[in-house]
């Protein structure tokens, strides 16, 4: 199966919207830690990772962002951390950080016997009664869509009355253990855990799900939705997709616009400009052969749209990432 092809997600013949925004989801090494605290604790994260699920096995804690208000986490809850900025995990969100943790710490650092060891993936000294924080990271370039990360607010958590989590009993055991090819393991119980939490945020009213997502309800727009996302190299115009669905071509581009937020064309550039992007990561393909895969003629037309909507062209987003 070529790259692009596994954009297409297909149910019944149609594209599930859902599948599409998460199909692309692959972690590869991922980072899991179990991190043992002693009140009064406050973790400070600046590992810089592109998502991070958070849930608390044993206890309460606050996520608190740099930026926002804290967000509260109980035991069941899984948070959903997205970006590379710094952020702290705490007890309580009045709690001045006590050590750190970088990318490649599985433990902190700055002092404290929350920095024995215990095995390969947990941090602190045993208690049965202490907060018991169980984490899992994205590291690697293109193991997320650019896309799903914009459809994402900086934290969202998932009360586990609401959405309960299963595979939090399976992930907490493994992570305890070293055994052969726990790292594939892993890998996929952070993928199975992350669509589990999107499926349930995506389906709360506050959720604010992106534009196209909500439009894929409409019979109209939500069809055109489809043809764009199934095959992106079509040379679409306003026009035949307006064939395609049955409408006239002003009828619409108004439905469209009034749908998704933007008219249908610049909707469609700014779907192949994200698919070139996730591409210049996930693969060592040619700025032209990613070019025709998402419908531009060569690499310069891709670099001209390219620029014009990330303000870097494709070779830079490229090397920026690496």
């Amino acid at each position: 199966m070529e790259s692009s092809d596994r954009y297409l997600c297909v149910y019944d013949g149609e594209v599930d919207a859902l599948s599409d925004l998460l199909g692309e989801v692959r972690a590869r090494g991922a980072l899991f830690r179990r991190t043992i605290m002693n009140p009064p604790w406050a973790l400070r994260i600046t590992g810089g990772v592109p998502l991070t699920l958070a849930t608390m096995l044993r206890g309460e804690a606050w996520i608190v962002p740099d930026e926002g208000r804290p967000v509260p986490i109980r035991a069941g809850d899984v948070a959903v951390v997205r970006g590379h900025a710094p952020y702290t995990v705490a007890g309580d969100p009045d709690t001045p950080p006590r050590f750190t943790v970088g990318a490649a710490d599985y433990c902190g650092r700055g002092g404290g016997a929350e920095e024995a060891a215990r095995d390969i993936r947990t941090c602190g000294v045993p208690s049965d009664d202490s907060p018991l924080l169980l984490s899992g990271a994205y590291e690697g370039r293109g193991q997320i869509s650019e896309r799903l990360l914009q459809a994402l607010p900086g934290v969202l958590v998932i009360p586990d009355a609401e959405c309960p989590c299963p595979l939090l009993d399976t992930v907490a055991e493994e992570v305890a253990k070293d055994r052969p090819g726990q790292q594939m393991v892993l890998d996929r119980l952070l993928d199975l855990m992350l669509v589990s939490v999107l499926r349930g945020w995506f389906d709360r009213p506050e959720a604010n799900a992106p534009a196209w997502y909500r439009a894929m309800a409409d019979p109209v727009v939500g069809r055109a939705l489809r043809l764009l996302h199934d095959d992106p190299a079509v040379p679409w115009t306003v026009a035949s997709l307006a064939a395609r669905v049955g409408v006239s071509r002003a009828a619409f581009a108004r439905r469209f616009t009034a749908q998704v937020g933007e008219p249908p064309m610049a909707y469609l550039a700014g779907w192949r400009i994200a698919l070139a992007a996730d591409l210049l990561l996930e693969t060592d393909d040619t700025v032209g052969s990613i070019a025709r895969k998402v419908g531009y003629a060569n690499a310069f037309a891709l670099s001209v749209a390219f620029k014009r909507l990330r303000g870097t062209t494709p070779t830079g987003h490229r090397s920026g990432a690496t």
